[in-house]
Protein backbone atom coordinates (compact mmCIF):
# COMPACT_ATOMS: atom_id res chain seq x y z
CA UNK A 1 0.00 0.00 0.00
CA UNK A 2 1.26 3.54 -1.02
CA UNK A 3 1.77 6.80 0.88
CA UNK A 4 -1.54 8.15 0.26
CA UNK A 5 -0.94 11.93 -0.83
CA UNK A 6 -3.30 14.98 -1.61
CA UNK A 7 -2.76 16.98 -4.23
CA UNK A 8 -3.62 20.57 -4.38
CA UNK A 9 -3.10 22.90 -7.29
CA UNK A 10 -5.77 25.28 -8.89
CA UNK A 11 -4.87 24.16 -12.53
CA UNK A 12 -6.52 20.76 -13.34
CA UNK A 13 -3.67 20.06 -15.70
CA UNK A 14 -0.71 20.45 -13.18
CA UNK A 15 -2.83 18.34 -10.48
CA UNK A 16 -3.18 15.77 -13.35
CA UNK A 17 0.96 15.69 -13.45
CA UNK A 18 1.60 15.30 -10.33
CA UNK A 19 -0.74 12.49 -10.18
CA UNK A 20 0.30 11.08 -12.77
CA UNK A 21 4.37 11.23 -11.54
CA UNK A 22 3.35 9.62 -8.24
CA UNK A 23 1.03 7.09 -9.12
CA UNK A 24 3.78 5.92 -11.84
CA UNK A 25 6.07 5.35 -9.00
CA UNK A 26 3.69 3.45 -6.17
CA UNK A 27 1.84 6.48 -4.47
CA UNK A 28 -1.58 6.54 -4.11
CA UNK A 29 -3.41 10.04 -4.73
CA UNK A 30 -6.46 10.09 -2.02
CA UNK A 31 -7.49 13.39 -3.06
CA UNK A 32 -7.31 16.84 -4.91
CA UNK A 33 -8.37 20.31 -4.10
CA UNK A 34 -8.11 23.17 -6.56
CA UNK A 35 -7.08 26.08 -3.92
CA UNK A 36 -6.36 26.16 0.01
CA UNK A 37 -10.00 26.14 1.31
CA UNK A 38 -10.70 22.75 -0.03
CA UNK A 39 -6.90 21.12 1.24
CA UNK A 40 -7.75 22.20 4.48
CA UNK A 41 -11.35 20.41 4.15
CA UNK A 42 -9.92 17.44 2.80
CA UNK A 43 -7.00 17.13 4.96
CA UNK A 44 -8.95 16.86 7.30
CA UNK A 45 -11.29 14.55 5.73
CA UNK A 46 -8.77 12.69 4.37
CA UNK A 47 -5.67 12.46 6.36
CA UNK A 48 -2.86 11.87 3.57
CA UNK A 49 0.67 11.28 4.89
CA UNK A 50 1.85 14.02 2.45
CA UNK A 51 0.40 17.40 0.80
CA UNK A 52 1.85 19.06 -2.47
CA UNK A 53 0.81 22.36 -2.34
CA UNK A 54 0.57 24.86 -5.35
CA UNK A 55 1.60 28.58 -3.79
CA UNK A 56 -0.97 30.77 -5.46
CA UNK A 57 -4.55 29.65 -5.90
CA UNK A 58 -8.00 31.86 -5.30
CA UNK A 59 -9.61 31.63 -2.42
CA UNK A 60 -6.94 30.93 0.05
CA UNK A 61 -3.33 30.64 -1.13
CA UNK A 62 -0.95 27.81 -0.18
CA UNK A 63 0.89 29.72 2.70
CA UNK A 64 -2.28 30.30 4.39
CA UNK A 65 -3.56 26.80 3.79
CA UNK A 66 0.01 25.45 5.21
CA UNK A 67 -0.68 27.25 8.19
CA UNK A 68 -4.29 26.45 8.43
CA UNK A 69 -3.46 22.51 8.09
CA UNK A 70 -0.46 22.43 10.63
CA UNK A 71 -2.97 23.93 13.11
CA UNK A 72 -4.70 21.10 12.72
CA UNK A 73 -2.04 18.90 12.19
CA UNK A 74 1.22 19.80 13.73
CA UNK A 75 3.21 16.76 12.12
CA UNK A 76 1.26 17.62 8.58
CA UNK A 77 3.85 16.97 5.76
CA UNK A 78 3.87 19.86 2.90
CA UNK A 79 5.58 20.07 -0.08
CA UNK A 80 5.12 23.76 -1.54
CA UNK A 81 4.85 23.73 -5.85
CA UNK A 82 6.53 26.89 -7.24
CA UNK A 83 6.97 28.58 -10.39
CA UNK A 84 10.56 29.99 -11.20
CA UNK A 85 10.59 33.63 -9.45
CA UNK A 86 8.48 33.02 -6.27
CA UNK A 87 11.51 32.46 -3.98
CA UNK A 88 10.40 34.76 -1.51
CA UNK A 89 7.25 32.76 -1.03
CA UNK A 90 8.47 29.48 -0.92
CA UNK A 91 10.27 30.72 2.20
CA UNK A 92 7.23 32.01 3.54
CA UNK A 93 5.52 28.75 3.24
CA UNK A 94 8.69 26.76 4.47
CA UNK A 95 8.77 29.63 7.61
CA UNK A 96 4.68 28.28 8.01
CA UNK A 97 5.71 24.65 8.10
CA UNK A 98 5.82 23.18 4.65
CA UNK A 99 8.50 20.80 4.21
CA UNK A 100 10.07 21.52 0.76
CA UNK A 101 9.83 22.53 -2.02
CA UNK A 102 9.58 21.36 -6.11
CA UNK A 103 9.84 23.75 -9.09
CA UNK A 104 7.49 24.13 -12.35
CA UNK A 105 7.68 22.63 -14.24
CA UNK A 106 8.12 19.34 -12.57
CA UNK A 107 10.51 17.44 -13.00
CA UNK A 108 9.48 13.28 -12.12
CA UNK A 109 12.47 12.04 -10.12
CA UNK A 110 12.97 15.62 -8.06
CA UNK A 111 9.47 15.20 -7.49
CA UNK A 112 10.01 11.32 -6.09
CA UNK A 113 13.37 12.52 -4.22
CA UNK A 114 11.10 15.22 -2.49
CA UNK A 115 7.89 13.03 -1.70
CA UNK A 116 10.20 10.28 -0.49
CA UNK A 117 12.23 12.61 1.84
CA UNK A 118 9.35 14.46 3.25
CA UNK A 119 7.32 10.81 3.92
CA UNK A 120 10.02 9.29 5.74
Amino acid sequence: MGKKILIVDDAAFMRMMIKDILTKNGFEVVGEAENGAVAVEKYAELKPDLVTMDITMPDMDGIAAVREIRSIDSAARIIMCSAMGQQAMVIDAIQAGAKDFIVKPFQPERVIEAVSKAID
